[in-house]
């Protein structure tokens, strides 16, 4: 491969102290190349405008189709380029018109927002009934105990995953997301796709009344999703559905105990809680960068004119904390007016699981805070390790007293 002269190269700071390197490519540009700590070659997307325009741009493309021959050429030589399996990536996020429109248009049936807020009594009754086993412990991992089961218990009890296969099957979407720990890649995404056709196969022969079963049902004249669709499309789900919420509940609970005043401030103010939940997918989001896009015709972002062939990422975190666009954007407050933020993304590729993250946050926090008055983390912050992801933002793990100290 011909050599490429890059911003800079990436290392693991890029998952550990983010914020720190977004604001430093941010200011190099409104997007930069970068080789990412993977060897990946692709230009960041850093500033609030140029986000909103490469979030629209037609000209940058999500078809997965040939992704991993784009990779291969947009990776550094020596190192070893992702596979992405193909059978898990067709879905909506990685399509463009017509095929994404059609596919929206049809899951959209299936997810409306009645179907959404009728999920309301069974996260308010899980989430209940896992605060009572946190209750039982003196130190405990909020992630483990609150922040992961509650969207994958969720999902599951939606898409008729047995009790007893739902731990195993969170793991498996857990490591497809970590892109910096090949390691096991391969045996989840297969162990994913096999299990998945088989719970589709399940669903088909005895539907119910349920999310997969509405999604195989789901037609648009003589349209409905082909088999392979309908897989990428629960894949998705599983995927990007849980690790939003794991990371937007566990980086808020993280936020509010790290700002004491904050922490008082919703305390005092139930009714600041949505206002609060918007504010933490600002300050430190779930997401760091977007999926992979690619430039089908040279793009000019601000001053900058990408080239065709080239690979693109949005980074919604950088966006979220951009000087020109909010007020003190390294201040947590929960009283900043609602509006702006970036982490569901802007244009036709919105997060359609936009308002169930929500939900799931507010009564995941609402019901903590409640239970928990004295709750306080078991470790110091700086000890407190990040998932080795450059896409994903999320905790390793948050260890956390729920009667405060000892």
């Amino acid at each position: 491969m011909q050599e490429i002269q890059v911003t800079e190269e990436l290392d693991l700071s890029f998952v550990q102290t983010p914020h720190e390197v977004l604001k430093r490519l941010r200011e190099a540009g409104p997007a930069v190349k970068v080789m990412l700590p993977n060897g990946s070659l692709v230009w960041i997307v850093t500033r609030y405008e140029e986000v909103r325009q490469a979030l629209s741009e037609t000209r940058l493309s999500k078809s997965f189709k040939g992704l991993n021959e784009l990779m291969a050429r947009h990776t550094k030589e020596g190192m070893a380029p992702k596979q992405y399996d193909e059978a898990l990536v067709g879905h909506m996020l990685a399509s463009d018109p017509p095929d994404h429109t059609r596919m929206r248009r049809l899951v959209n049936k299936a997810f409306t927002p009645r179907r959404v807020e009728g999920m309301r009594p069974m996260l308010e009754e899980l989430t209940s009934s896992l605060l009572d086993e946190m209750d039982k412990h003196d130190e405990i991992d909020l992630l483990e105990a609150l922040a992961f089961p509650v969207p994958m218990e969720l999902l599951c009890t939606l898409l008729g995953v047995p009790q007893a296969e739902r731990l195993a099957f969170g793991r498996y979407a857990s490591v497809v997301l970590a892109d910096l720990a090949p390691e096991g890649y391969e045996e989840a995404t297969t162990a994913m796709r096999e299990y998945l056709v088989k719970l589709i196969q399940v669903k088909r022969d005895n539907p119910g009344d349920d999310l997969l079963s509405a999604l195989i049902a789901a037609r648009d004249e003589d349209d409905k999703l082909s088999e392979g669709e309908l897989l990428a499309t629960i894949y998705l789900m599983f995927s990007a559905g849980t690790e939003t919420a794991v990371n937007l509940i566990g980086n808020g609970v993280l936020a509010l105990l790290t700002h004491p005043e904050q922490l008082a401030a919703l305390r005092a103010d139930k009714s600041l809680l949505p206002q609060a939940v918007e504010e933490f997918l600002r300050f430190d989001g779930p997401v760091n960068l977007a999926t992979f896009r690619f430039t089908v015709e040279p793009v000019t972002l601000g001053d900058v004119t990408i080239p065709v062939g080239e690979v693109v990422m949005v980074s919604l975190m950088a966006a979220n904390r951009d000087p020109e666009r909010f007020d003190n954007p390294e201040l947590l407050d929960i009283t900043r007016p609602i509006g702006g933020q970036m982490t569901f993304g802007h244009g036709i590729h919105y997060c359609m699981g936009a308002p169930l993250a929500r939900l799931e946050a507010e009564i995941a926090l609402g019901q903590l805070l409640d239970r928990f008055p004295d709750l306080t983390l078991a470790v110091d912050p700086a000890e407190l390790k990040w998932r080795l992801s450059t896409v994903t933002h999320g905790l390793d793990r948050l260890p956390v007293r729920p009667h405060g100290a000892a």
